[in-house]
């Protein structure tokens, strides 16, 4: 199992703040979950609190975070 999160407006997007779900090889499987359609392509991604890019493989007990582009001065 992952347990995936959903920071900001991506919770109101997707319609959760916090889901376990079965385990993908990668990052970019578990993505292709019609679930995530609505996730933007330049969503930040993190795999137990560090970057990772769509190949990263996933293991039992991870944990994912999606995360909106952040911007600022």
């Amino acid at each position: 199992m992952l347990t995936v999160l959903a920071f900001a407006r991506y919770r109101d997007l997707l319609g959760f703040d916090r889901q376990d779900l079965r385990l993908a090889p990668t990052l970019g499987a578990l993505l292709a979950d019609p679930r995530f359609a609505k996730l933007p392509k330049n969503a930040l991604l993190a795999v137990n609190q560090e970057f990772a890019d769509r190949d990263a493989a996933l293991k039992d007990g991870d944990e994912v975070a999606l995360l909106p582009p952040v911007s600022g001065g």
